[in-house]
């Protein structure tokens, strides 16, 4: 396949099964940011007093750990799951997409049900797969940081920043292509990891196995994707947070009638509900079209190394399913 037979291939993947791909968006992402909601909610609920304390103190000095630091540890907590949850959702973003790329390539109809019950099996090793693989891609920017470090509590010792300086920026010039490329070279492991049910380390072995030769391909037609998503998302979520602003625009705020708390609840809560829809529409393409393309390159990858053709065009006539080679 050539770049514009991907890039066509991800959108018509996206036109043809976008039922199952916006469905299982709409869950995990919406169902997360529910989550979110109430745990921020419950937590409002169960410090509201010791907020209003800290809002109200007279001055920094005046407010103790004692009352800011369970606000502190709570809020933190949340923001702690909203990371990890976030990263559940992406895993099950990514193992949606090519779950649905397993039955795209034969032309072959699916369901939201089958769609899921597939994704979520894979979810786990999906997520160990982007932690290890995230792991071994920054382990070199750790190492300049680290250096960096290093140098310069030398160097503020010795009253001097310029070699702290040096080592930074070289450090950075050696490492960060090194980390560019592991990320190239281990981006395919998701989608092998669904195809072909491999373990994480197996499927950062396929991975680099199937780059190998082809990283500058690959890396360009990744980070075209990348650019190609994340504008069309924010072309997207555009209209929807300029909604929400609109209509908090719309409340009486620097006149003499100051908005009550009901209208500053509706405000916000029709604020934040847009602001969710249009995250939601805007994950359909900025997550799921470079996941897409993504898959495809595995895809051609293996078509161009194993001979996947002939054996895509018999499980085309029949019910095979597209797996190891």
């Amino acid at each position: 396949m050539q770049l514009s037979d991907i890039l066509n291939g991800a959108i018509s993947t996206v036109g043809s099964y976008w039922r199952q791909l916006l469905g299982v968006a709409a869950v995990v992402y919406g169902g997360g940011a529910a989550i979110i909601a109430g745990a921020l909610a419950v937590l409002y609920a169960s410090l509201s007093g010791r907020i209003h304390g800290i809002v109200h103190a007279p001055g920094a000095s005046d407010v103790t750990w004692h009352q800011a630091g369970p606000v502190v540890l709570g809020f933190s907590g949340v923001l702690i799951g909203a990371v990890l949850l976030n990263m559940v959702c992406t895993a099950m973003a990514s193992a949606t997409c090519a779950t649905v790329l397993q039955e795209a390539v034969l032309g072959r109809p699916t369901s939201f049900g089958a769609v899921w019950r597939r994704a979520w099996s894979r979810v786990l090793p999906v997520i160990a797969t982007v932690l290890l693989s995230g792991l071994i891609a920054i382990v070199p920017l750790l190492l300049v940081a680290g250096a960096t470090a290093a140098v310069v509590v030398a160097a503020v010792s010795a009253q001097s920043g310029v070699l702290a300086l040096v080592v930074g920026v070289l450090g950075g010039l050696v490492l960060l292509p090194l980390g560019a490329w592991l990320w190239v070279l281990f981006s395919l492991a998701p989608a092998a990891v669904v195809f072909e049910r491999q373990g994480p380390i197996g499927a950062l072995r396929r991975s680099a196995g199937l780059v190998r030769g082809a990283w500058w391909r690959v890396c360009g037609i990744s980070l075209l994707a990348l650019v190609i998503g994340s504008t069309a998302g924010s072309f997207i979520q555009l209209p929807f947070t300029m909604l929400g602003m609109f209509h908090s625009l719309g409340l009486p705020l620097g006149t003499a009638s100051d908005p009550s708390a009901a209208q500053l609840l509706s405000g916000l809560t029709s604020y934040l509900a847009l602001s969710l829809v249009g995250q939601t529409l805007s994950q359909l393409v900025s997550v799921t079209f470079p996941q897409l393309v993504t898959g495809l390159l595995y895809v051609d990858q293996r078509i161009r190394r194993e001979e996947l053709g002939p054996v895509l065009i018999e499980a085309a006539a029949g019910s095979e399913t597209v797996g190891a080679p």
